[in-house]
Parts: C-alpha cells; sequence; structure tokens
C-alpha cells in the first residue's frame, strides 16, 4: 500500500486536531519539554505538535518530506502567531548538525520510519542529555462502536491497509530505543473522548493512510458516502464521543 498524506492535505490540515493541550501540559509538567528548548519534530505534517511546543516557548524545526502537509503547517502557524522552520525532507535523509536539540518528538509517526536508522539519527542529533518524545494519539476500536465500524469498512474497501485493531500501547519500542543507546525510558497514558460531528469524523478518516493517503479519488468518494451512511444508521447522534489514547514513551540520549 503507497501512503502519500500530501494528498490528503487539506481534510489533515482541517480535520485531523492532533494532540490535545493535556499532551502538552504532561510533557511540561513531567520536565520532558522547557521553555526556550530548542526542539525537532519529525513526521511534523501539518505541524500540530510543532505548533505547540512553539505556542509553549519552544524553538521548533518541523521536518516532513511533504510540500502540501508543510504548506498547510506554514499558514496554520501564521493564523497561531508563531514561526517554525520548516525543512522538506525524509528523517533518514535529512542533513542537520550533531548535538544541536533537547528534544526531538515524533508524533503519530514513528512507525513510518526506518526505526532503527532514525533512533541512530536521532540519538546524533540530540545534545548529551536531549530528550526523545515517542507519542501517539490513536482512536480506540472498541466492538461495535463508531471507530470499529469505520475500520471494517476501511478493509472492505482497502483491504491492504492493516493499521487497525489497535490499543494504542507501542511496547516493542522500549527495545528499539534502548538498543540505541538512551537511557531512563519511561512511558504513560491516558484516553480521552474526542467530539466529532459525522461530517468532521468523515474528514478524519478522509486523511487517513487507509482512505485518502492511498486510494483514488473515485474510491476516496465512494467510501465517504458510505461511510456518511453507517454513521446516519448506526451512531445517530452528534457530536460522537470517539475515544482515543495518548500514548508516550520518553528517553535520555547518552551524555
Amino acid at each position: 500500500m503507497h501512503v502519500d498524506f500530501g494528498k490528503t492535505a487539506s481534510d489533515y490540515a482541517k480535520h485531523r486536531v492532533g494532540f490535545p493541550d493535556s499532551f502538552f501540559q504532561r510533557l511540561f509538567d513531567e520536565k520532558l519539554a522547557h521553555v526556550g528548548d530548542i526542539a525537532l519534530d519529525l513526521g511534523t505534517g501539518t505541524g500540530t505538535v510543532a505548533r505547540g511546543l512553539a505556542l509553549r516557548g519552544c524553538a521548533v524545526t518541523g521536518l516532513d518530506p511533504s510540500a502540501a502537509l508543510l504548506a498547510q503547517a506554514v499558514e496554520l502557524d501564521r493564523a497561531d502567531g508563531v514561526q517554525v522552520r520548516q525543512v522538506q525532507s525524509r528523517v533518514e535523509e535529512a542533513d542537520l548538525p550533531e548535538a544541536s536539540f533537547d528534544l526531538i518528538t515524533a508524533g503519530q509517526c514513528w512507525h513510518w520510519f526506518d526505526r532503527p536508522r532514525t533512533a541512530a539519527l536521532v540519538r546524533r542529533w540530540l545534545r548529551p542529555g536531549g530528550r526523545l518524545v515517542i507519542a501517539h494519539f490513536d482512536w480506540l476500536p472498541i466492538a461495535g462502536n463508531m471507530v470499529d465500524d469505520t475500520e471494517r469498512l476501511i478493509r472492505t474497501h482497502n483491504p491492504a491497509w492493516n493499521l487497525g485493531g489497535g490499543s494504542g500501547l507501542y511496547p516493542a519500542w522500549f527495545k528499539e530505543v534502548r538498543e540505541n543507546g538512551f537511557s531512563d525510558v519511561r512511558t504513560f497514558s491516558y484516553d480521552v473522548a474526542v467530539p466529532y460531528s459525522h461530517a468532521d469524523w468523515r474528514g478524519r478518516i478522509r486523511a487517513s493512510a487507509g482512505v485518502g493517503a492511498s486510494m483514488d479519488s473515485v474510491g476516496v468518494a465512494r467510501f465517504d458516502a458510505e461511510l456518511a451512511e453507517l454513521l446516519a444508521n448506526r451512531h445517530p447522534v452528534e457530536p460522537m464521543a470517539v475515544p482515543h489514547c495518548v500514548w508516550v514513551l520518553s528517553a535520555v540520549a547518552p551524555g
């Protein structure tokens, strides 16, 4: 399945709301982020994590291979009155100075990378004692809920999509970061319900890997019409309270 989130840039910017304020509050409360940090946000997309850090006093660089998503990030940054330096590159091919960041974040994207290669690069780019934060904000499929129904519909239209059925937790990544020399590995997670209208949920799903980022326009339109019918019939109350899990793994670079 070829995935290109640039195809979804408009829906991505409008409907992928990004991590909640409570996520950023936890980062600062637990000293994973600090005002004045020099930060790099990997796979920044439309910049939700980068912008959240910039709004809280960090100097942030956003890194992403998609020009279309970075263009949306610039517009959203401007609307919020912050400036984030944008760099267009795949993480594995990025040329960034060594030991130049206090904090490197990867929000909703670590699974897309060559992870051993990326962990080694992150170690190189972080200053000694700098912090890596890998985070996810995942919807939760529970039998019969709107997420479960939506995932079944995605699989019907796109059998190659295999990212569903998740718990929001990623235990395998502990081993990966430790094997690259990181220490003080910690994690936390908590659940949060996100209100979505039918229209906004459809936009969020169009901006997902299994739909807009990998299907052609005809297929997306067909899927979207069926999802609208499914929501009207099975989940008519709006807004829907869509369950999500915030999951964070943090680690400290050697030195």
